[in-house]
């Protein structure tokens, strides 16, 4: 039952509030009718998305248009599938109608995040970290483009029409649709030490500060922890409070370990608020404006069922800029993915319906020697980060490095595939004339002699295309062309030498 105030100030409040009653009401029947019936959060935590709510309200508030932001920092030039699930996370809030934000951080990038490190990261330089930033802006623009044509594609994205107002307490406007990409160096370069004290300073508290997992953990060993990195935590919450103030960004999203980060720009902006605001009669029981303020999600820090950190190669990172982690090692990682951990990565890393994922693994359960699963995971991902070129070239990279078949093949995209790759080799047909393929071997270095070129073919080590090699002094044919132009020279199985004869 609602009681009305009677003073002038009390129906003021009970007329905003019955406004927001309707306003959610409508959004909440418009929730309903969506595909799914479900909400963003809904979705999230039965793909296993979701570690921790700073409050369960915002269940409630994500019925409604909300802006969410989630960054990334440029310690390289590049990210990698480390950074995916923020990167994902914000692409559901857009498909769900949300405005989303990917922050660059081109100032806290300066300084480092000390949360989940035991040492000071390395200083980067302002000509290395403006390289990085730079980098990563662009492929970050690329991601999120690649992502609107991926859901468009599969019917994804909801429709907004209707739908494109601000949200609740911003200036009525039409929202965008795309995902918005900022450098928090815009804002904070023009911050004087001072003001930052008299602000943000003045409304930390050093006991909430050390009390941080991140700045404990740190306290407690060796070497300690900088100034500089204990007031990482602040910058962190002046963005959010920055993005709250001039984007009406309520939500941030991070990994478990950004929880201490998060809360302390929940934190601030509540007691910037509370400074600013005048003092007010309270109205109807709970409906504080102080507990609809701002939001954190965090989503689990991704380890495979050994207990790895997700994102490592032979040790090295899986890059999602192609110059340095191309398509089809991309493609390959993912194809490489245990039974026990795929059918997590479909739910985390693709937007497949969960009906199709289930599908999937129960047939995938009767006959895991096909790695279908894997092989869905694997297209899906690679077209999302990289497109459905980059996918054709992995996928044909794939048949011509791994596959029993090598008929179906065809030269020009074997040619777009591999042109660039250190295996490819262009080749006169008369500098084949002659050559036993033993020396071939040899000469395009997957032997490192002509007496281990005999003796992997005594062995049968060795082969061309789809056979093996039986004689040493067997030469090259016509009829060894794929398609006119291609020879695969395979050395055992990680070792070939595709040749573009022309």
């Amino acid at each position: 039952m609602i009681f009305l105030p009677l003073n002038a100030l009390g129906r003021a409040r009970h007329t905003r509030q019955v406004a927001r009653i309707l306003k959610r009401t409508l959004h909440d029947e418009m929730s309903r009718t969506r595909k799914g019936g479900k909400d963003v959060i809904q979705e999230l935590e039965e793909r296993g998305f979701v570690a921790a709510l700073t409050s369960p309200r915002l269940r409630t508030h994500v019925r409604s248009p909300m802006t969410i932001y989630a960054g990334v920092d440029p310690s390289a030039s590049s990210l990698h599938v480390g950074n995916l699930l923020p990167l994902l996370g914000l692409l559901h809030f857009q498909a769900k109608g949300h405005q989303s934000i990917c922050l660059i951080g081109g100032a806290t990038g300066s300084i480092g995040d000390p949360s989940g490190r035991s040492t000071e990261r390395k200083s980067l330089t302002s000509e290395e970290l403006a390289h990085n930033v730079a980098g990563i802006t662009s492929q970050v623009h690329r991601f999120f483009t690649r992502g609107e044509s991926y859901f468009s594609q599969r019917g994804v994205i909801e429709d907004r029409k209707g739908k494109g107002k601000a949200m609740e307490g911003a200036v009525e406007e039409e929202r965008r649709t795309g995902v918005m990409v900022l450098d928090n160096y815009e804002w904070t370069k023009g911050v004087s030490l001072l003001d930052f004290l008299r602000t943000v300073g003045k409304a930390a508290r050093v006991s909430v500060m050390l009390s941080r997992d991140s700045v404990k953990n740190r306290l407690l060993s060796d070497s300690g922890i900088s100034y500089t990195e204990f007031t990482y935590q602040l910058l962190q919450a002046f963005d959010f409070s920055h993005l709250y103030d001039t984007h009406n960004c309520r939500i941030q999203l991070g990994g478990s370990d950004q929880w201490g980060n998060i809360v302390a720009g929940i934190d601030l902006i509540k007691r910037l608020k509370a400074q600013n605001a005048p003092v007010v009669q309270k109205g109807l029981e709970g409906s504080e404006e102080e507990d609809d303020t701002a939001f954190g999600l965090t989503i689990p820090l991704l380890t495979t069922s050994t207990g790895e950190k997700f994102g490592k190669s032979a040790g090295n990172a899986v890059w999602l800029d192609e110059n340095r982690t191309s398509a089809a090692e991309f493609y390959q990682f993912f194809l490489r993915t245990t039974d026990e951990d795929v059918e997590k990565y479909l739910k985390l890393f693709t937007f497949l319906p969960l009906d199709e994922i289930e599908n999937v693994m129960r047939d995938h359960q009767s006959s895991k020697s096909a790695r279908n699963a894997q092989k869905l995971l694997a297209r899906e991902v690679t077209e999302l980060v990289h497109g459905p070129i980059a996918l054709s070239r992995a996928l044909t990279a794939a048949q011509v490095l791994y596959s029993t078949s090598s008929e179906s093949l065809r030269s020009a995209d074997v040619l777009a595939a591999f042109e660039g790759d250190n295996r490819f080799h262009r080749v006169s047909s008369s500098a084949l004339e002659g050559i036993p393929i033993a020396k071939l071997a040899v000469q395009f270095g997957l032997c490192a002699s002509r007496g281990e070129a005999n003796r992997l073919i005594s062995n049968s080590a060795i082969g061309i295309n789809d056979r093996r090699i039986m004689d040493p002094k067997e030469l090259v044919s016509s009829m060894d062309l794929i398609d006119s132009h291609i020879v695969i020279l395979r050395v055992g199985t990680k070792r070939q030498a595709i040749l573009f004869v022309e």
